[in-house]
């Protein structure tokens, strides 16, 4: 991982992710987390599922950025990853999330305005990607970055919702290093791919838990956008 990458996936970055929980929120509210014992199985399925989704297309959004491709790309690639994302709430909370990542890194890396004019609220992964490769990183490093979020993110939210030890948790996302570095690879293989093959993995565990949070959100006070 290079610099750009290390500064993306920093939780300081002010990109809004620590307003997401990744779908933890509502599986605390159900009670199907309740101790440090059973996290490790939750990030561990999200990394293999949203998280290997989200390196996919970070990694193609490197690329792209890289070789300056014109704007249809992208229109196309942002579709794509659309239709890959059943989930209305989970495609909000992408958008959201891009819509802030967005903000604060066009300013360092200007080349991302012309995706940025074609599609003002990108999912996160494509413009985590396209500021990771528009600022010299390669698509591993860009898979990496949003791949590590995946978990980092869920992970943090897990200490502010049932105090869990930070030093324990910290622990479970340091195990996960050897799966980390495996979806970066396989993203990397496919970063050149036309956008309408790339993977889908899919999480319909995460989309229904998704749904359910946006319900509570409207009706409860609740710590998470998402």
């Amino acid at each position: 991982m290079d610099a750009v990458s290390l500064l993306l996936a920093d939780s300081r970055f002010p990109g809004g992710g620590h307003v997401h929980s990744g779908g933890l929120e509502e599986v605390v509210a159900r009670k199907l987390i309740t101790a440090e014992r059973d996290l490790p199985g939750f990030l561990y399925g999200r990394l293999a599922t949203a998280g290997a989704l989200a390196a996919a297309f970070a990694a193609a959004a490197a690329h792209a950025a890289r070789r300056g491709v014109h704007s249809g790309y992208w229109r196309r690639l942002d579709a794509e990853l659309d239709a890959r994302t059943p989930s209305p709430a989970q495609r909000e909370a992408s958008r959201a999330q891009g819509r802030g990542t967005a903000r604060a890194g066009r300013i360092a890396w200007p080349a991302v305005n012309e995706l940025l004019a074609v599609t003002p609220r990108p999912h996160h992964p494509i413009v985590a990607g396209a500021l990771a490769g528009a600022g010299g990183a390669l698509p591993r490093a860009a898979a990496l970055t949003v791949a590590y979020l995946s978990v980092s993110g869920p992970a943090s939210a897990a200490v502010r919702l049932l105090g869990f030890d930070p030093l324990t948790v910290n622990a479970m996302v340091a195990g996960l290093v050897p799966e980390l570095e495996a979806v970066a690879d396989e993203a990397a293989a496919t970063a050149g791919a036309d956008p309408a093959g790339l993977p889908a993995p899919g999480a319909p565990a995460l989309d229904l838990f998704a749904e359910a949070h946006r319900r509570h959100h409207k009706e409860e006070v609740r710590l998470f956008a998402s």
